[in-house]
């Protein structure tokens, strides 16, 4: 199995493994310092994977490869949507071991849902600039476009997930919702 595969898979699996630790000394343990510092080094394996894929390719003189781009996919994604996949992970915790009130469910129609799938695309163009960012840093640094020419290839795949979800959630919510007939109702604001 490719290397860098092997550390995205530790990243994603350390990622679940600290989060729950973290929490764990929250709710159960009600230890919160140990808490705070265990889901501080959630971001830490990030910047553990982008030492590690940049290592493979400057010091170990690789050549780019389908794991080395998703990779740097990877990278955005865990830098945009991390705080809230952990925030939403965070709030059904509390729920069910700490008493906390039921996680707020993404909003399924109306204005609500409008703003919401926005928000998740701006989440993903932030997504697409970081790993776009990361890929051609490491184009740069490894100066060698017969090494790095998977690279190329990802960021235009970056952008083409990008252009695909930007159609197919927040335009669509748009058209769905300028076709609705319009509501009195309050909790469309």
């Amino acid at each position: 199995m490719n290397l860098i595969v092997i550390g995205i898979l530790a990243c994603e699996i350390g990622f679940w493994v600290m989060l729950g630790l973290g929490l764990a000394a929250r709710y159960l343990l009600r230890l919160r310092t140990l808490s705070t510092v265990l889901l501080l080094g959630v971001p830490v394996l990030d910047v553990l994977l982008l030492s590690f894929i940049a290592w493979d390719l400057l010091a170990n003189g690789a050549t780019a490869d389908f794991a080395h781009g998703l990779g740097a996919l990877y990278l955005g994604f865990t830098v945009a949507f991390g705080h809230q996949i952990i925030a939403r992970v965070d709030a059904s915790f509390a729920h069910r071991f700490a008493g906390g009130s039921a996680p707020v469910k993404p909003p399924k129609e109306g204005l609500a849902n409008l703003r919401y799938e926005w928000q998740q695309w701006l989440k993903m163009l932030l997504c697409a600039a970081i790993a776009t960012a990361v890929l051609g840093g490491i184009i740069l640094l490894v100066g060698d476009a017969s090494r790095t020419a998977e690279l190329d290839g990802w960021i235009g795949r970056v952008w083409l997930i990008t252009a695909v979800w930007f159609v197919g959630w927040p335009v669509w919510a748009t058209a769905r919702y300028a076709l609705s007939p319009p509501r009195s109702n309050a909790s469309e604001r």
